[in-house]
Parts: C-alpha cells; sequence; structure tokens
C-alpha cells in the first residue's frame, strides 16, 4: 500500500505561507533581485574563483520565447547556478542570432502588405528595417528570460549584429581565405526558391513530399551493343521538371541489362533485375527478351534527346557511374547536371554541359524551349503532355517520399548549380582534425558523439554564401581576369577596422578601393556581394565572445543545446574552431530533447496544442515550469500539457510542505541549542545525517554529469519519503512534547537546520524563486548571505557518514513498513482510528531483531505498544 505521509504530516504554525502564489510573488523577488542589484553581488563575491564558462548558442531575435527556449535557458541557468554553489565563478553571457532569412522575410511581407517591391528599397535602408526588427525582438526575449528566473548581467549581452561581432566574423573569414580553406565554386547545390538562395546541409531536413514520377524513352542514335539499334534506353525519375535539362545517361558497369520487344514491337531496355517491375508500372502485357548484355558494353553509346525537336537537337550519351543501382526505377539513370550533386560530379568528369536552365525564383529562363518562364513546380503536366505527344512517355504516377526542405521556411528544395563559396573540408585537413577533435569531447549523452560523428565524416564542402542582404558580406575580392582571389592580409585588417568603426553596412555603402587601399586597382577587382551563412556567423561567436572578453575562458566549458544542433551550431562551431584554431571551441556538450504535447505529438498551431511558457507563468509560476524541466527526463524528448503541469504543481506542494514543516519545527533554533558531537545523537538523527551525505553525493554527481533530472527524482523522494513520511513522522512527537533542552529535541532541532541548509541550497538552482523564499525564513539568519544565490552548497562532513548504521537502519525500516501497513489495514476496517490505539506483534528474523536491540520499536512505528518475537508468525498474520 503507497500512503503520502506528506498529506498527514503535522505542520506547525509558522509565518510562511502554505500556498505559493507564485505568479504574484515571483515578480516581488525578481524586483528585489533589481534593487539589490544581486548580479553585481554575485559578480564582485565569485570573481577571482575558478572558472566556469556555459556559452550561450544565441538563439534567432525573431519572436517571443517559445516553449523550446524556456527548456533550453531553464537548464542553462539550473547548470550555471549549481556551478555557481560549487564554488565558481560562472560569467554567463547572453546571446542572440540577429541576421537571417526570417528577419528578411518579416520585413519583405512588409513590403508586400504595402505593394511594395524590395527591390525598390536601397539596401542600406532595408538592412537598418531588419536590423530594428531584431533590435525588437532581443527586448523582449530579454524579458522573457528574466521572468523565468535567466541570471546574467544583462549589459554584458551579445548578439551578432553589432560592429564589434561583424568586424570579427569578417576576420573569421578571412582566416580561411588566408589558409587556403575558402573557395569559389560551382557546384550544384540546394536551393530554396522561396527564399531564393543556397542552404547549406545543417538548414536541410527531409519530410514527406509528393512527387510526379515518369518511365521516358530515350532513342538510342548509335551503340556498340548492335542490337539496340532502333530501341531505347528507358529512365524514372521523380522529377520530370529536369528533362529540359538533361545531358546524360548513367548505367552500371556490372549491372545486368536486356532489351526486350513489347506491344506494338516497341524495343526497350531495362535491368533485368528490374524488369517485371518496370512492365507492371507501365501496364505492358507481353514482352519478349531479344538480348542480354552487361553495362559495361554501352560505353560509347549515344542517344536523342526525348524532346527530340530542334529545339533538343543534340546527343545525350551513356556514362558509366558509381551511383547507379537496381533498388528502383530501370537501371538507367537521367543526368541533369546542373540539378544533382551525383549528377554535377559525373558531368565534371566527362565534360558534358552543365546545362542550369532555372532562375532564382524556382522558373525556367524565359530563352529555355518549350517551357520559358515556367515553375518547376508545376510544370510536371506540360512535361508530360511533351513527351506524350512525342511517344516518349510509357507512364507516370506519384510517389510519397522523404524529400529535402528548407528547415527555414519548411518549403521543398531543388539542386541547383551556382557559383558558392565553400569552405573545404579536406584542405588544412579539416575533416580528419574534426573528428579528432570530436573523440577528446565529453559527449552527454554519450551517443551524441556518434551522431555528429557521423555528420562530419560524411559531409560535403561548408557551403556559406547567401544570395541575400540581411547579413555579414563575404569580404573578398576577385581578380577580374585571372579569377585568383586576393589573398592579402593588410586589405584584410582593413576591412575588419572599417566593420568594427562603421559595421559591416560599410561594405555596402563604400566603394571596393576604400578597402583595396592604394596597391590595387578597383577596376581589376570583382567585391563579392554574397553574405554569409549565418550559421558561420554563430559558430564564430567562441571568437567574438569568449576570446574577446579577458574575464571568460575559451574553450568553453559546456555548450548546451537541443539535439538538432549536432546538425547546426555544435558542428558549426567545431569546423570554424578547428579551422582557425585546431582544436574544439568546447570542453563538453549536453543536449536535450524537443517539447511535444501530453500524447507525444508535435506541437502546431492547427492542432492547438502548443504550450505557450508565458501563460503558464502567468497561472502557475516560473517556479512550476522550471519544475516540469528538471522532472522530465530532458535527454530525450518531454512532454508538457495540463495533467502534466498538474502533477509537477502537486510534487511542488508536497516540497513546499516539507519545507514549512522544517521553518516551523526550526523557530527561534539557537546556537547555543546546536548539538556539535553527533555520537551523542540518538540513531535516528545519526541515520539521517548518513542519509544526507548520500544526498550530497547525488547532487554532486548530478553537477558533474549535468544530470538534474536524476538528482530532483533523488531529491524529491528523500523529502517524500526519508524525511516526511519516516523521520518527521517520528519526531513530531518529541518536537512538540519534550523539554526544549531534551537532548532528543536538541539532535533533532540540529539535524533538522542541516537539512534546511541540505534541501535549499541543493534546490535553489532549480526553484530559483521559492528557494530565494524560503532562505526569508532561514534559522540563525546573521550566519547566512541575504540571498541564497550568494551561498555555496552546504558541505556535509565525512564524519556523518555510516555504512553499518545505514545498513542496519535498513532493516528497521522494513520492520516499520510491515507495521503501518497492518495498521492501513486495521484503519479502513474501522478496528482502529489512530495508530496509538495500537499494539502490534511483528515476527522477524534473528539479525532484525538485533538491528533493534536498544531501541523502541513502539517510538519508531508509534504505536502504543510493539512486542517483537522471532519468528514466521501465525499464517494469517500481515506480510511484506
Amino acid at each position: 500500500m503507497n500512503i503520502d505521509y506528506s498529506k498527514t504530516v503535522f505542520l506547525p504554525k509558522t509565518d510562511f505561507p502554505m500556498k505559493a502564489n507564485l505568479p504574484a510573488k515571483e515578480p516581488q523577488i525578481l524586483e528585489n533581485w533589481q534593487k539589490e542589484n544581486l548580479a553585481e553581488q554575485i559578480e564582485n563575491q565569485t570573481r577571482g574563483r575558478d572558472t566556469f564558462m556555459l556559452h550561450d548558442g544565441p538563439p534567432y531575435a525573431n519572436g517571443n520565447m517559445h516553449i523550446g527556449h524556456a527548456l533550453n535557458y531553464i537548464l542553462k541557468d539550473t547548470v550555471c547556478r549549481s556551478q555557481r554553489m560549487l564554488g565558481k565563478y560562472v560569467p554567463f553571457v547572453n546571446g542572440s542570432d540577429c541576421h537571417g532569412l526570417p528577419i528578411e522575410w518579416k520585413i519583405e511581407e512588409q513590403y508586400r502588405k504595402k505593394k511594395k517591391d524590395k527591390d525598390e528599397v536601397p539596401i542600406l535602408e532595408f538592412r537598418e528595417e531588419c536590423r530594428q526588427f531584431a533590435r525588437h525582438w532581443v527586448e523582449e526575449q530579454r524579458k522573457d528570460l528574466i521572468r523565468i528566473g535567466v541570471d546574467t548581467d544583462w549589459s554584458q549581452s551579445y548578439n551578432t549584429m553589432t560592429n564589434r561581432a561583424e568586424s570579427l566574423i569578417a576576420n573569421e573569414i578571412g582566416k580561411f581565405l588566408m589558409n587556403g580553406g575558402l573557395y569559389r565554386g560551382f557546384k550544384s547545390v540546394l536551393w530554396s526558391v522561396v527564399e531564393k538562395t543556397a542552404l547549406a546541409d545543417a538548414e536541410v531536413e527531409y519530410h514527406d513530399h509528393t512527387s510526379t514520377t515518369i518511365y521516358t524513352k530515350f532513342p538510342v542514335k548509335s551503340s556498340p551493343v548492335k542490337e539496340l539499334e532502333g530501341a531505347s534506353i528507358v529512365i524514372w525519375t521523380t522529377t520530370p521538371w529536369t528533362i529540359p535539362a538533361n545531358r546524360a545517361l548513367a548505367y552500371g558497369e556490372d549491372m545486368d541489362y536486356v532489351l526486350v520487344e513489347v506491344n506494338d514491337g516497341d524495343k526497350i531496355a531495362v535491368s533485368e533485375v528490374l524488369l517485371m517491375t518496370v512492365l507492371e508500372e507501365c501496364n505492358i502485357e507481353s514482352h519478349t527478351v531479344l538480348h542480354q548484355f552487361k553495362g559495361k558494353d554501352l560505353s560509347g553509346t549515344i542517344c536523342q534527346h526525348p524532346f527530340n525537336g530542334s529545339e533538343y537537337d543534340f546527343d545525350v550519351p551513356m556514362l558509366a557511374a558509381d551511383f547507379v543501382t537496381t533498388e528502383q526505377g530501370t537501371g538507367f539513370v537521367h543526368v541533369a547536371p546542373g540539378h544533382g550533386e551525383d549528377d554535377f560530379e559525373l558531368g565534371l568528369q566527362n565534360n558534358i554541359e552543365i546545362a542550369q536552365p532555372v532562375d532564382e525564383d524556382g522558373r525556367y529562363y524565359q530563352d529555355l524551349p518549350l517551357f520559358g518562364g515556367e515553375h518547376v513546380y508545376k510544370v510536371h503536366d506540360h512535361v508530360c503532355e511533351e513527351l506524350q505527344s512525342r511517344g516518349m512517355l510509357l507512364a507516370r504516377g506519384e510517389m510519397v517520399h522523404s524529400y529535402p526542405h528548407s528547415w527555414r521556411s519548411k518549403a521543398p528544395l531543388i539542386f541547383r548549380a551556382t557559383p558558392q563559396w565553400f569552405i573545404s573540408m579536406d584542405t588544412n585537413e579539416l575533416r580528419k582534425k574534426a573528428l579528432a577533435a570530436i573523440e577528446q569531447v565529453r559527449w552527454l549523452p554519450s551517443q551524441g558523439k556518434n551522431r555528429i560523428k557521423a555528420m562530419v565524416e560524411n559531409r560535403p564542402d561548408w557551403c556559406i554564401s547567401r544570395q541575400r542582404a540581411w547579413g555579414v558580406p563575404i569580404p573578398v575580392f576577385i581578380h577580374k581576369k585571372t579569377s585568383e582571389l586576393l589573398r592579402d592580409q593588410a586589405v584584410m585588417d582593413r576591412v575588419v577596422e572599417i566593420f568594427e568603426a562603421e559595421g559591416s553596412d560599410a561594405w555596402f555603402a563604400s566603394s571596393a578601393d576604400r578597402f583595396l587601399g592604394d596597391q590595387y586597382s578597383a577596376e581589376d577587382y570583382e567585391q563579392v556581394m554574397d553574405i554569409v551563412d549565418v550559421w558561420f556567423e554563430s559558430g564564430s561567436t567562441h571568437a567574438f565572445v569568449l576570446e574577446d572578453n579577458p574575464n571568460l575562458n575559451s574553450p568553453a566549458d559546456l555548450y548546451l543545446e537541443g539535439s538538432d544542433q549536432h546538425r547546426g551550431w555544435f558542428q558549426s562551431s567545431l569546423l570554424e574552431s578547428i579551422g582557425t584554431r585546431d582544436r574544439a571551441p568546447y570542453k563538453a556538450v549536453v543536449t536535450h530533447g524537443f517539447v511535444q504535447d501530453e500524447n507525444g505529438r508535435k506541437m502546431s498551431k492547427s492542432l492547438g496544442n502548443v504550450v505557450v511558457p508565458q501563460t503558464v507563468i502567468k497561472e502557475h509560476g516560473a517556479d512550476i515550469l522550471r519544475l516540469w524541466v528538471v522532472n522530465s527526463d530532458y535527454h530525450e524528448d518531454l512532454r508538457i500539457g495540463n495533467d502534466i503541469l498538474k502533477s509537477n504543481k502537486d510534487i511542488y506542494r508536497r516540497l513546499r510542505n516539507t519545507l514549512r514543516f522544517l521553518i516551523g519545527s526550526l523557530n527561534s533554533f539557537s546556537q547555543e541549542e546546536m548539538v556539535d558531537d553527533i555520537s551523542q545523537m540518538p540513531e535516528l538523527e545519526q541515520w539521517t545525517l548518513d542519509r544526507l551525505t548520500k544526498m550530497q553525493d547525488v547532487v554532486m554527481k548530478a553537477c558533474e554529469d549535468f544530470n538534474y533530472h536524476t538528482m530532483f527524482k533523488e531529491l524529491h523522494n528523500f523529502a517524500a519519503n526519508d524525511l516526511s513520511a519516516f523521520y518527521f513522522d517520528i519526531r513530531k512527537d518529541s518536537l512538540y512534547c519534550d523539554r526544549p533542552d531534551s537532548p532528543t529535541r536538541r539532535a533533532c532541532r540540529t539535524v533538522l537546520y542541516h537539512i534546511y541548509n541540505c534541501l535549499v541550497t541543493w534546490l535553489a538552482p532549480v526553484l530559483c524563486f521559492t528557494m530565494e523564499e524560503v532562505w526569508a525564513y532561514r534559522p540563525l539568519p546573521k550566519e547566512g548571505a541575504q540571498s541564497v544565490h550568494l551561498q555555496e552548497f552546504f558541505r556535509t562532513p565525512d564524519a556523518w557518514r555510516n555504512e553499518e548504521l545505514a545498513q542496519k537502519w535498513q532493516k528497521i525500516r522494513r520492520l516499520r513498513r510491515v507495521v503501518t501497513g497492518a495498521l492501513e489495514i486495521e484503519r479502513a476496517n474501522k478496528t482502529i482510528g489512530s495508530s496509538l490505539e495500537s499494539h502490534p506483534v511483528v515476527y522477524a528474523p534473528k539479525d532484525y531483531i538485533e538491528a533493534l536491540e536498544g531501541l523502541d520499536l513502539a517510538e519508531i512505528a508509534i504505536t502504543s505498544q510493539a512486542t517483537l518475537q522471532e519468528g514466521e508468525g501465525p499464517a494469517e498474520a500481515y506480510r511484506w
């Protein structure tokens, strides 16, 4: 039987209120912290100690704090507060990510409402509007973070759009320029037609998408395989819009192919393995195999484009490629070098034209035959009609498959060959060094290491350029005739100096000769106008935040973000730091999961299941939100909703009752009453002090592993079971009935004093508002600082440890549980009311009887009397 003893324990009279009223009380505490300038007091008190540096990954400044932000910052604040209470200097510096597409969209949206074209707005005016938008949300997010209790010196916060930050971001780009890691390449990259820019791998996520599929014929013009004369090669694709950009076909050298005659004498070639699937999906009822051959036999084969009019009158060569498989399709792959990674590389290797007929909006250029001006996502019907009219379409269908989407806009992407700026993963051994550094970092949970390692092992070169306006420009010059990059440190130093004085707007406001100086002619150089990927910006924060401040440490002791940042900030920071410093920017990385609703569903406005942290705080208080975080296994995905919040409120209430009991029981406690020699205390008190040492071990281990979930569970069980349901229950009679100078009462009050100091400081990093309130009622107030957050964790002396006593009392508690279990049955049967109306007879093994020698089982079980006998007892006896 499970009994909530915290509900039955006697609570003494005290000024400490039973009800928390957190929504009203927390703002008062915040106001007092500000009035007392608590942040400055903490800074002055802790400066000079060993530094612990948690580097804040900057959230995007485009909206109020959402529940994921709240989770992240509550964890960060818990880490910082606990490290400070371990006796360290913890200068947490809050950050904001202020450049990039989401802010540009918001400003462009305002233009659209006014029917105003963005391109008509001067770039500096547009950038200033973006800047003001970001400033507004930086301030709003600051207010939200203050309200949930985030403790920092807000005057030291950083953001990526200050002159200093922009100048040092440019300086970091310059380091890659100088060491040869930065290059401009014409590659097929993932492109957002909505955002009109290239995206890096870290900005791409995969969702289900419905694509039109087609089986299409490419007539053979000539081939070493003579049987193919008059036949067609069949391909299958999920991107019909890429057919106008087709310039080759690919086959597998070692694959087996067949030439078959179908229906009305048409001859087609496909993979032998996939033949039956192709026939079925193309509704071909009969076929005759005419010839079998190997892929390598196709070397030198030339086909005709399926749009076989004069507009597409060019050869389509067949090429061997190792990316061709028999998992799906026909065993042949249509190659559009301008619209696929593998296609692009194959085209380069074979000097095939990189046709790229699609503009930044996702529309074909107007001069493209047949399809000029049409959008690639709306052209599939037209493509199929043209193929059908020429007798080249065997079949069409639809397929739902995993497809790349923009992380920001959620819109589907295309591959598009464009000139972009890349950081090479192999120049300067960036990949090799990054993989080695990953092994040296502490990853919590440990599977994070394998995740980021796999990503770095397989990632392509880092595309860092964006064709947008709001961000730090890539401050590079290209010689117009030689296409060589200008690698001159003096020029880069001049750029950095100007950016620091005026911000990166200067790049757009000034002529090139201002940066080039007298040594070079602006007429000879192209000034790059692309901006840098925001992931490069935030990945550089270790440089302009940690290294730029003498009070901060680099590398950081800890980075703490959501698990999605293995592909985002953790990775961009790692690559940026390795590429410029040959070391990781962090010593340890902690990840947390995502927040879901109570049913495990992703939160969305359409489902109506979004939990707004500001609403939770208004209704329940920030400490309930903080309690929810540590009471969840945050390394996995977390759930939140009304029932979960109610459960956490119940836990909070029980903890508050425990603390209220402590405060009331310690009323008027004095130093003279303190018992210093624990050997003079009763065994129960000595056991309780030993339990405190065990709990201290849990707290210290949790702080070392940043595992506050385990810590809180243990502390909650300790308060509910060891204290309220056991120790308090036994000692309440002594507290309120014994003489003030009674040895047992004095020992008990001494132990309660130590419990109070331990619990309040251990819980202060989590329940930062409530423990500040509790600290105002502290016994011996002159001995502690005015704020609990100026305290360190109370450390239990080694002399309190007593393993022998712990094992002994483990048996005693089992005896007590069998008594209380039996009494509950008698209460339910109305045989007794109070436990003091009973005289239980307990049968136990010899070692249990010996454990109770010198102790009073009646006192421990709170009965009038108790008899202990060795043996099994009668068959009808209650057993546990």
